[in-house]
């Protein structure tokens, strides 16, 4: 059999749609985040100061912009600095090993520019990949991971998060982490803060009641609806990004493999917020609600395709 048929489902203009894709819904998600931002912001300044001025209206708009802008060029450099991540020079042999198999499979996806490569000092078997484009990118692997994985098997996992990079899953799945965490925290500012204001700080009627209905409904609602939203498109990502991978190194067992020894092995205990959980290659913190917002297809069903291309 020819070595490309197992490959023949996977059609070239599908890979490049998911990429067009993920381009468009990263511009719709920050477009969210600004409207999102500027809603509560609004919503506080009405509730506990009384004035929803043009001030606080170009606060707003300031804080937001600001925010998705420092998120878009910095957000990737935040989540390796927040993970451990430690740039690898090359200075030993595994460094150099790892640093060249990035090149060589960076090279063959026909990347701009080579990834920067960063380890995790952690026994469990995970990686990933982050930036905001294939030309600001990087990939971080765990010392577990380097450790316990052979070659066909560490390459199918590089290969899956170059991958990622290559369909501009990196941009969609950092502002959806960044998303995450910032819908988290206004929540609990603006819940915490009705607590122990008594229900705002103006003793103003009228509108402001419905101000505060809304702010709490936001408050509740958006993190869950967030969440759900993540780990539906996460699932999804995870799926393109092994057939993309296998299609690369042309060797599905190698990734199959890999998946089989982090079945085993994890424990599903790192220390990585549940904000960047679905960046990884695996989760890498399980929970009790992994059954609600897996950001990961099971393992097994993933192995399941894998070996049947």
């Amino acid at each position: 059999m020819p070595q490309s048929a197992p490959f023949a489902p996977v059609e070239r203009t599908s890979f490049e749609q998911e990429i067009s894709g993920n381009k468009i819904k990263s511009y719709l998600i920050s477009i969210l985040v600004f409207f999102f931002l500027f809603a509560m912001i609004y919503i506080i300044a009405e509730v506990y100061t009384g004035t929803g001025s043009i001030l606080f209206l170009a606060l707003g708009l300031i804080v937001a912009g600001g925010y998705v802008l420092t998120s878009y060029y910095f957000g990737d450099q935040i989540v390796l600095k927040t993970t451990g991540a430690k740039k690898v020079e090359g200075k030993t042999p595994k460094e150099l090993y790892l640093k060249n198999l990035v090149e060589n499979l960076a090279f063959a996806a026909r990347l701009p520019k080579t990834p920067d490569v960063y380890v995790i000092e952690s026994t469990e078997l995970n990686a990933f990949a982050t930036g905001r484009d294939p030309q600001h990118a990087s990939i971080a692997v765990t010392t577990g991971l380097l450790n316990a994985l052979d070659r066909s098997e560490l390459e199918g996992v590089i290969a899956h998060e170059i991958s990622h990079i290559q369909n501009y899953d990196i941009r969609f799945a950092l502002i959806v982490a960044v998303m995450v965490g910032l819908v988290a925290i206004l929540s609990h500012m603006f819940l915490r803060g009705l607590w122990f204001s008594g229900g705002g700080g103006s003793d103003r009627k009228g509108n402001i009641g419905l101000l505060i209905i809304v702010g709490i409904i936001l408050a509740i609602v958006a993190p869950i609806a967030v969440r759900f939203a993540q780990a539906a498109v996460s699932r999804k990502r995870e799926y393109l990004a092994d057939a993309s991978g296998a299609r690369l190194t042309r060797n599905p067992e190698g990734l199959a493999s890999a998946l089989e020894k982090l079945k085993s092995k994890n424990k599903g205990d790192m220390n990585v917020s549940e904000a960047e959980s679905h960046l990884f290659f695996d989760d890498p913190v399980k929970s009790n609600l992994d059954g609600l917002f897996a950001t990961h297809p099971p393992i097994e069903e993933r192995i399941k395709i894998l070996r049947s291309m």
